[in-house]
């Protein structure tokens, strides 16, 4: 399939250091982005579906890399079916497993929890709800595990591995479980800050520093935050990726993230929602934490976009969250809420208010264009211009 976006006002590239491409248009072809600011007339003509942004503003697509997904679009934290597709029309393309943590009954012996995690991958390789890309299947870290484990779940194709829920005597036993994941080409992920369900245990700067996970989970607090000293500590002794999410503490939100800025540490820090969990569904989270960023600190909103596109396609090692020739074609076209004091989607995330989403594109596909169920209308009239398919991509109303 063919899609091209013409008549953009402004492209986010989602790289922070080179945030704005030139151009108005985006071609992309069989789930790849092929052109990025200048098309040609003849391969707009030439594609199967043609969107008019009407000087609307292009973003890659959003990155949630903290999700509590269990097995099929359901979750039973909070009952409730549906909830990752409906994160689609709240810019979120992609999604990545907190480990199946929810999922009711869920072993916790090593073999069991090495058939969840592959269980849970085989699942998501080829279900996409609302044309999302969910990265499924997370090992959780047990008592019991040893080197051969990771070895022979990596070659299965698990590459994501969690700690902070498994029933070691304390957070230091995850080290060698992690130095494994490490070995083996594994991403560790490990939770911070409180307990933040029974069973549970707080994880610190201490523990962190001692055992070098690939990413600090909820570092900003899952929903409790650790101690303001232990910030430092991580910014400055240990090159661990600082995750921060909707659900968590909003003033050690920001705290961070004028830390790492001052500290030139900005590749870093990732936005994620951590949900859904005991905060509920939120379809606008990662639209949230960007805006909280853009309106209440002074870091740029294109950076804040880039913490939720780029910055987290690089940690996890994905081909997404850049608007670049060669990577997946996931892009989000945002504009101004109708009703709102701002005319720029960007003017709007620095005013504190959320974008409209006026179109989702995935692998290339547009999923619906026009308005999304979840924001207000967009200012501009974002429409399909030309189709040569039999499909409608209005998307479901309000």
């Amino acid at each position: 399939m063919k899609t091209a976006i013409t008549n953009l006002g402004r492209i986010v590239t989602g790289d922070w250091r080179d945030a704005f491409a030139k151009g108005d248009s985006i071609l992309m072809e069989d789930g790849l982005i092929t052109a990025v600011g200048s098309v040609s007339a003849n391969d707009v003509a030439a594609a199967d579906v043609v969107i008019d942004a009407d000087g609307a503003t292009a973003i890659p697509g959003l990155i949630d890399s903290q999700v509590h997904n269990t097995f099929g679009d359901y979750t039973p934290r909070q009952k409730t079916v549906g909830f990752l597709e409906s994160y689609v029309h709240g810019g979120v393309t992609t999604a990545i497993s907190a480990s199946e943590v929810h999922v009711p009954g869920r072993p916790k012996d090593p073999e069991g929890v090495k058939a969840l995690a592959v269980a849970a991958m085989k699942c998501f390789e080829h279900y996409r709800p609302g044309g999302m890309r969910v990265w499924a299947g997370s090992i959780i870290l047990e008592p019991g595990l040893v080197e051969a484990d990771f070895a022979e779940i990596a070659a299965k194709g698990v590459w994501l591995a969690k700690a902070g829920f498994g029933a070691v005597k304390t957070p230091y036993d995850y080290e060698p479980m992690i130095a494994w994941a490490r070995k083996y080409g594994l991403i560790s992920m490990v939770h911070t800050g409180g307990s933040s369900i029974p069973g549970s245990s707080g994880i610190w700067a201490d523990h962190l520093i001692k055992i070098k996970p690939d990413v600090s989970f909820h570092v900003n607090g899952g929903p409790v935050a650790m101690p303001d000293e232990d910030f430092p500590r991580i910014v400055h002794e240990s090159k661990i990726a600082l995750q921060v999410c909707t659900a968590g503490n909003l003033r050690t939100t920001l705290l961070l993230a004028d830390m790492v800025r001052k500290a030139d540490q900005f590749d870093r820090f990732l936005i994620a929602t951590d949900t859904p969990t005991g905060s509920g569904i939120m379809p606008l989270g990662m639209m949230y934490t960007i805006t909280h960023l853009a309106s209440l600190t002074s870091m740029p909103v294109e950076w804040a976009i880039a913490a939720a596109t780029g910055n987290n396609a690089t940690v996890y090692r994905r081909n997404s969250g850049f608007l670049r020739v060669g990577k997946d074609a996931d892009v989000v076209i945002i504009d101004s809420c109708v009703g709102g004091s701002k005319s720029d989607p960007l003017d709007s995330l620095r005013n504190g208010d959320i974008a409209a989403v006026g179109a989702v594109i995935t692998d290339g596909v547009p999923r619906f264009v026009g308005k999304s169920r979840n924001t207000p209308a967009p200012i501009k009239r974002i429409r399909v211009a030309s189709c040569r398919i039999p499909q409608d991509y209005s998307g479901a109303a309000h």
